[in-house]
């Protein structure tokens, strides 16, 4: 699913953000990201996402060489992906609901259509209840909650997350994180930068480990055979 050969990223400022990265996520796995604020969590997961470019190296998605993407290609690669930001960036000017539809209505859905997958969407993550709601009158945990939706509500195969659980406690970390394992049961591959170490060595799932911009500990992540 993800492949990546010496990756470096070094911004027009000079900072070098990933230094000769390479890694593999196999389909179907769920990997976690893990190092300290500045390491380069983010800029792993944008480029990824092809939000950003590297400086060097290669970078494959899904069989997809992102080096030889067009740009006029790169929507309908990002169909593929779900994307969850640490600071939500919901609209406060719409609903709940209006908010989790916004990548469907960006790919085009029938409203029927689109309105069934949202349900579906805050059904799974537990808000179903708030679909009218204003995102300002929601709790930081829901708010992430409604975040995670709209980044599986076009059912992606692929789930990037990051620091979902950072501002959290440890009660709704936890229950956030439940969410991602129960979505790669049903076989979406997820990678998830999160500085929670307590929660993530509990789990038993692969980690990659970035200081300084390089990758310290390596592990070729296998897609899970069920359960």
């Amino acid at each position: 699913m993800i492949r990546l050969h010496r990756v470096t990223k070094r911004f027009a400022c000079g900072t070098e953000a990933l230094r000769n990265v390479s890694l593999r996520v196999d389909a179907g796995a769920l990997a976690f990201l893990t190092g300290p604020s500045g390491a380069g969590k983010s800029t792993l997961l944008r480029l990824i996402a092809r939000l950003e470019r590297p400086t060097r190296g290669r970078i494959m998605v899904n069989g997809l060489d992102l080096g030889s993407l067009a740009r006029r290609r790169e929507p309908q690669f990002r169909r593929n992906i779900g994307l969850v930001f640490q600071d939500h960036r919901l609209l406060f000017d719409r609903p709940v609901h209006a908010n989790v539809a916004l990548p469907l209505e960006i790919l085009g859905y029938r409203r029927t259509e689109a309105r069934k997958r949202v349900r579906a969407a805050l059904d799974k993550v537990g808000l179903l209840q708030k679909e009218n709601a204003q995102p300002q009158t929601l709790s930081a945990g829901e708010q992430q909650r409604v975040g995670i939706a709209r980044a599986i509500v076009h059912r992606p195969a692929l789930l990037l997350a990051d620091e979902p659980t950072g501002n959290l406690d440890p009660e709704l970390s936890r229950e956030i994180i439940q969410l991602f394992l129960d979505f790669n049961r049903v076989g979406m591959t997820a990678l998830i930068a999160s500085h929670n170490l307590g929660l993530i060595s509990a789990l038993g799932r692969p980690v990659l480990h970035l200081e300084n911009g390089r990758l310290e500990a390596r592990h070729v992540t296998e897609p899970r055979s069920g359960g």
